[in-house]
């Protein structure tokens, strides 16, 4: 087992304790503050006239406005008749909006359950079902989509282009005492819903004393302080849009640039307009950064890259280092169910000897490796990637999943290993490794292989039936602009990369890699475009 706090610095671990929580024994931080919505409030007395949030519209909200805006929305909210452990909807864009309403609801107790923008209304109607929501507050657009739903007090969320898009509602100018509870970090904060199918998807119940503790873990590992700033172009209802960025900065008292959707000219001229210092995103998104690298030679306010959601090659972090030489490159191994982050690269991944793993486990996070039987394994072995800390869900919400031992052991379902130095290698998820004749093939071996041929930007490596095999590798390229392979140069390349049986059987070559709707690189989608369309 590896132990986060034997992974950092004194200073990094400094003024941590151990402290009993829901039968539990968890490294925590000291004196941070019990919730989200206490952490504004700390900010805005420290810094209020500074900038927290820049919205869609250039509109400038100072951290002493938000707070108001949220007092008084709360003050609504609570008129409504939304209180303590009430469930409460927010499907809404990127928007300041979406902010409020979420350390609004925070500061009444009432649990906010994001929905996926990117949804149809048959899905959202099916998690707003699951997570038992009996208020909805949401974009204008979606007006409709609920009136059947009885009992569900919809509030919108209007005209944001013209302003603010609460404006329409009978907000009080004065907002109520609030009356402080000593078991506020023990309330439930947010119930998110794991990726895939909406009868598949899980509602991970987190905790303020949870979202806390990544948020203080994001800070001392990133040394994020007033003077970064940021853009959010992850959708917020995201654990990485609610927690890594949006609860970080306002953590921080840095500044947050929001943008409604990924668009990476429009992205990279924001960062050089507004010397932007941190970026957090997925490899979706660095890759399409990339792709204009030749549009802006420079970006010299960028201090730090945070990467997380799926596998990103170290041919690409080279790429970046080459583009950007000042930037650290931080590898981020995480998961709903660990409030974002499990393991962090301490430094920056491009120059480390341990560049193609995943980082440490954060301070408090413990891990372990274990085999299907369920006991550990030495360090370099493969098995199971394990966890317990402060971070990690107590349960999930109205189900029992053996994922989640009585004794808060969470197993993730992914395969890794880790080495006696702490680094973690994450190498495939448990249901994607390919067993071809007897021969486990982890994909993402075969995905950066792939990868560090010149003139490939993505690769998406899937397994699919096979008569002789049982399961082959077969395999989804994206070219960099100008640049075309053949299957042959490719497997000629592969060959002196990676053992034979691991060389991918197909190939197709696609102009866009198949994503899910929360972004990542869609294996099932690849399997369905071989078995349907490629004959054997």
């Amino acid at each position: 087992m590896i132990r986060g706090n034997d992974c950092w610095s004194a200073d990094t671990v400094s003024g941590m304790r151990t402290v009993s929580i829901a039968g539990r024994e968890l490294s925590v931080f000291c004196g941070t503050p019990v919730s989200p919505y206490f952490m504004l409030v700390k900010t805005a007395e420290r810094l209020g006239e500074k900038t927290a949030i820049v919205d869609n519209w250039n509109r400038n909200y100072s951290f002493s406005e938000l707070l108001l805006k949220v007092d008084q929305f709360s003050s609504y909210l609570h008129s409504t008749g939304i209180a303590r452990e009430t469930h409460v909807g927010l499907l809404l864009y990127n928007c300041v909006e979406f902010a409020i309403a979420f350390l609004a609801l925070n500061k009444l107790g009432a649990v906010t359950v994001p929905l996926p923008g990117k949804y149809q209304k048959p899905e959202i109607r099916s998690l707003v079902e699951k997570g038992d929501v009996t208020a909805l507050i949401c974009d204008e657009q979606y007006r409709d989509w609920f009136n059947s739903c009885i009992g569900m007090r919809i509030i919108l969320c209007e005209n944001r282009a013209q302003g603010y898009g609460f404006s329409n509602l009978p907000i009080p100018s004065v907002s109520e005492t609030y009356e402080y509870r000593n078991d506020i970090e023990n309330d439930t904060a947010l119930i998110l819903f794991t990726s895939g199918t909406t009868s598949q998807s899980k509602g991970v119940l987190l905790k303020n004393y949870n979202i806390i503790h990544s948020i203080e873990a994001y800070r001392r590992i990133f040394h994020i302080t007033d003077r970064d700033r940021t853009l959010l172009a992850t959708p917020m209802y995201h654990v990485t849009g609610i927690i890594a960025l949006l609860g970080l900065f306002i953590y921080t008292g840095g500044t947050l640039w929001l943008m409604s959707k990924v668009e990476p000219r429009q992205m990279l001229q924001c960062i050089l307009d507004n010397q932007l210092t941190f970026i957090h995103a997925s490899p979706t998104v660095f890759h399409l950064l990339l792709e204009h690298r030749d549009e802006f030679h420079t970006l010299p306010s960028l201090q730090k890259f945070a990467c997380g959601s799926s596998n990103m090659p170290v041919s690409s972090i080279k790429k970046i280092k080459s583009w950007l030489s000042q930037v650290e490159f931080h590898t981020i191994y995480g998961m709903t169910e660990v409030s974002s982050p499990a393991t962090i690269f301490p430094t920056g991944a491009a120059s480390s000897p341990y560049s193609d793993s995943s980082g440490v486990p954060i301070p408090g996070l413990n891990i372990k490796i274990i085999d299907d039987d369920g006991r550990e394994v030495e360090n370099g072995e493969l098995g199971e990637i394990t966890m317990y800390g402060a971070n990690v869900l107590e349960a999930y919400y109205n189900i029992k999943c053996s994922s989640l031992s009585e004794d808060g052991w969470l197993r993730s379902g992914d395969i890794g290993y880790l080495n006696d130095q702490g680094y973690l290698w994450v190498m495939d998820r448990k249901k994607d490794m390919i067993n071809r004749g007897g021969e486990k093939i982890c994909t993402i071996d075969v995905e950066n292989a792939i990868c560090s041929i010149p003139g490939v930007s993505e690769a998406i490596v899937a397994g699919i039936p096979d008569e002789k095999y049982s399961e082959i590798p077969v395999a989804a390229v994206k070219f960099e602009k100008g640049c075309s392979l053949t299957e042959e140069e490719i497997r000629t390349h592969l060959s002196t990369q990676i053992a034979k049986y691991m060389i991918p059987a197909r190939y197709v070559f696609l102009p866009e890699i198949p994503r899910t709707a929360n972004g990542k690189p869609d294996k099932k989608s690849v399997k369905k475009l071989f078995m349907s369309h490629m004959q054997p």
